[in-house]
């Protein structure tokens, strides 16, 4: 049953016209009524099924504002790349026992990077981190000679978009006490990232069909996009 906290929260949100995310958003902070700092999230749904394939969306999007959120990266590197790694401050960091590691389950982080040369060996290791969306990819900068962009982007607020089988995409662009500037810039961010990918794609229509925003614990809202793409 809704606990008494989410009972006091609006009803069926779902039937409201949508908002812009810069009238909507003070009504997404005033349903923060837990005592944590509530992410800020998004949903999309996009038009996946097409009649010759579906379409399958994976990138990543650097947020200006950050994510309020700590990530733990692990690098997999050569011995005269771990200093870089260091220096960047990723959390765990190894070569040929790190992969080893990796393969006996010890998974006590959030992102993976590597260079090219060590991703022979991760390779094999699909099972263990291909369920985890773990596996690092060229697509997405996580298999990379440049391993101080890649942490430093990581840790900084970047952010992976990825559709499920239904088609849906959700992320978060921040926390309840980010100001709303900050929280715009993020989604401004999401959408340019969208819109590029869709000049990538052979898709017929509009990528996205609608998008939502609630909080952690709080009630969807249908959110009005500047623009249809």
């Amino acid at each position: 049953m809704p606990s008494k906290r989410f009972n006091k929260l609006p009803l069926e949100t779902n039937k409201l016209n949508p908002e812009t995310i810069d009238s909507i958003l003070s009504v997404i902070k005033s349903n923060c009524t837990t005592k944590f700092d509530e992410s800020i999230d998004l949903s999309f749904r996009i038009n996946n099924k097409q009649k010759k394939n579906e379409i399958n969306l994976r990138t990543v999007v650097n947020l200006p504002g950050g994510t309020g959120k700590t990530i733990k990266v692990a690098v997999v590197c050569e011995d005269n790349k771990t200093d870089e790694a260091k220096t960047v401050n990723a959390d765990i960091v190894g070569g040929d026992e790190l992969v080893e590691k990796i393969k006996n389950g010890e998974i006590n982080f959030e992102k993976l990077i590597c260079t090219p040369s060590m991703m022979i060996k991760l390779s094999k290791l699909g099972k263990v981190l291909g369920p985890k969306g773990l596996m690092p990819n060229p697509k997405l900068g996580t298999v990379t000679n440049d391993i101080s962009k890649a942490v430093t982007e990581a840790k900084a607020g970047q952010v992976e978009i990825r559709n499920d089988k239904d088609g849906n995409i959700g992320l978060s662009i921040g926390k309840k006490s980010f100001d709303d500037a900050k929280i715009i810039k993020n989604y401004n961010a999401v959408i340019e990232a969208l819109e590029k990918e869709k000049s990538n794609l052979t898709i017929k229509g509009d990528l996205i069909k609608q998008v939502f925003i609630t909080s952690s614990m709080g009630v969807s809202y249908k959110l009005k996009m500047d623009k249809s793409f």
